[in-house]
């Protein structure tokens, strides 16, 4: 078996899955759990496969191909391989538009990083 790669959950995937629970724990406690169990079974899936994900196709027609996605429900988990590890980005709601969502996010992120 190949040696597990070391798998890094961002802060802004930590908060979009956050988010995501808190959101249906309010309606669903068990459809919140299941999506959390799913998250970490698609991590876990990561640790062994990290190339498993396609990359991101609105990514891919601008000519970005270092980023990957594997679906879960709803849910496309953003994420990058490096040599050493995967980096988990985002985690976006797949009916919703990916071009908004992400720009929306890249304002975020660089408003507060700054």
């Amino acid at each position: 078996m190949a040696k597990k790669i070391e798998t890094i959950i961002s802060r802004f995937a930590e908060d979009d899955l956050n988010e995501i629970v808190e959101y249906y724990y309010q309606i669903n406690k068990s459809y919140a759990e299941k999506i959390l169990t799913g998250f970490e079974n698609q991590v876990e899936q990561l640790k062994n496969f990290p190339k498993i994900g396609r990359i991101v196709p609105e990514l891919e027609r601008q000519g970005i191909e270092k980023y990957r996605e594997v679906i879960e429900g709803y849910y496309r988990i953003v994420y990058e391989v490096t040599e050493q590890k995967v980096i988990i980005h985002t985690i976006i709601d797949g009916r919703r538009n990916f071009e908004d969502i992400i720009i929306s996010k890249l304002m975020r992120y660089y408003n507060n990083d700054r």
